[in-house]
């Protein structure tokens, strides 16, 4: 059941009253159903999508190519006029989109009104920002009389997204916002148990008046893609996801000599110092692990404590944790949801089992859990060898990983022993300290007293077996423009 957004703390109405909203009110009724909707609190199936056809595949790459032929000669003030009316559309229509995201893939309802707000800020960040960071920069050259050069930015045409499931909305729109900014256009091809999300921003950019063409959502097959990757017309491919879809990716990529971005999994070390706010420590930890019920890249999944303060923090954890209410999404006093899928329940239980039988210790946080649903109560993992699989595994939902070290140095070298490289956090009362310690730690971010970072302001990416390229900021702006370089000055000088 939907709450009414007028009306969302009493009546109750069927998911289809926002539904046709989308235009998604009726299955396609094909037997090739790939792309399809199962509600993870009812674990009844929502929607379902066939593949696109290969005609509908010609028509998006003929649609995006011409449109980005004009989008490119479009001026920065018209790009960040579209942008900002996607923002302003979202950002009214929020209750709207917001529960779409609880439907398709679990989110608690906070959680998916806080990615909906996220994506605004992400939109007008560039709407704001991006013409000050695509203005040419002329710098002067010793080779000519008088000489100088330009670099000056510019479109490179389609760019083929490959989006996760775990952060429907955000995932578009940090790749989409600096695209379009920069004069490019966009194919998606979303994950395939979050259609409807998919194709609600489809239809946002409908009603927010985008040009045809600019962004499309394709239900695309795993040999279309391949196809849509080696076309010609397409000229950069950003994929977020596993390091299996990463590898697959980036080869078909490399293949065509194209660009890509890859932001792949992550095993994020929280490092709690000896002089840290361990009750303070504690709770972000229990935050960092289970927002999204664990199911974020950049999540703090490997809790490193010196040993000074190990055991208060290890208590003061599972004192946070057991705090976390399961329940319907819908109820905005839940705040653990369930995972995404029946089969990234069992995939994640199985991983637990291989650590135990391997010599780890799993201890089960005792929380009430629905009797429907796809949950997963709490695991903390300790007694983690070296030799044991889970040590440089990711587990994507509840399950922390507790290492008790001796001190800081080797803390850091846990931290720098996994063969992630996304994210990481470091409590301490010292900021220097906190800073310093950042610095030794092989990761894309790193925060201090805090679990993570985040924002349309911040740029996001790893590095080793987490991906390369960057997103956000003026990073993510110039990830698939071509920096051409254009010379003035007098030879004969």
């Amino acid at each position: 059941m939907a709450r009414s957004a007028c009306d969302r703390n009493d009546a109750e109405i069927p998911v289809k009253h926002w539904l046709p909203r989308f235009g998604l009110d009726e299955p396609n009724g094909s037997d090739d159903v790939a792309y399809t909707s199962i509600n993870p609190y009812t674990e009844q199936i929502e929607q379902e999508f066939a593949n696109a056809t290969d005609a509908e595949v010609e028509q998006a790459l003929a649609s995006a190519h011409a449109a980005q032929l004009s989008w490119r000669e479009t001026d920065h003030a018209e790009r960040s006029r579209v942008l900002a009316a996607i923002a302003d559309r979202l950002e009214a229509d929020r209750e709207i989109y917001a529960p779409v995201l609880t439907a398709d893939m679990g989110k608690t309802i906070v959680e998916a009104r806080a990615e909906v707000d996220n994506c605004v800020r992400i939109l007008r960040w560039y709407a704001d920002h991006a013409a000050a960071e695509l203005a040419p920069q002329t710098r002067p050259s010793a080779n000519y009389k008088g000489g100088h050069y330009q670099v000056v930015p510019s479109p490179l045409g389609i760019v083929y997204i490959v989006e996760p499931w775990n952060f429907p909305y955000y995932q578009i729109a940090r790749v989409l916002a600096p695209q379009l900014a920069a004069g490019n256009t966009v194919i998606l091809k979303h994950a395939s148990n979050v259609p409807r999300a998919a194709a609600a921003w489809q239809q946002l950019m409908l009603d927010a008046g985008a040009p045809e063409g600019l962004f499309t959502n394709l239900f695309a097959s795993h040999a279309q893609s391949a196809r849509i990757i080696a076309d010609d017309r397409v000229r950069g491919v950003a994929l977020t996801g596993s390091e299996a879809a990463g590898a697959i990716i980036a080869g078909q990529a490399a293949a065509a000599l194209k660009k890509s971005t890859m932001e792949l999994g992550g095993a994020d070390a929280l490092i709690v110092l000896e002089d840290a706010d361990v009750e303070l420590a504690a709770k972000w930890a229990a935050f960092g692990r289970h927002r999204n019920s664990g199911q974020v890249c950049v999540s703090s999944k490997r809790m490193i404590v010196v040993d000074a303060v190990y055991d208060r923090f290890a208590a003061a954890y599972r004192a946070e944790v057991a705090k976390l209410v399961a329940g319907d999404p819908l109820n905005e006093q839940t705040t653990f949801a369930p995972l995404s899928s029946a089969g990234a329940r069992t995939e994640l239980l199985e991983q637990v089992d291989r650590a135990v039988a391997a010599g780890a210790t799993a201890e089960t946080v005792d929380i009430a859990l629905p009797e429907h649903g796809w949950f997963m109560a709490p695991v903390i993992l300790t007694d983690i060898a070296e030799d044991n699989p889970a040590y440089t595994e990711e587990f994507f939902g509840p399950v922390t990983q507790l290492y008790r070290v001796a001190d800081e140095q080797e803390a850091v070298a846990v931290a720098n022993s996994s063969p992630y490289g996304l994210g990481g956090s470091v409590f301490t009362a010292d900021e220097q300290r906190g800073l310093a310690v950042g610095a030794r730690l092989d990761t894309g971010m790193v925060s201090i007293n805090r679990p993570s970072l985040g924002g349309a302001d911040v740029p996001f990416g790893g590095t080793k077996r987490s991906g390369y390229g960057r997103e956000l900021t003026e990073l993510g702006l110039l990830e698939f423009v071509n920096l051409k370089v254009i010379g003035l000055g007098d030879i004969n000088g």
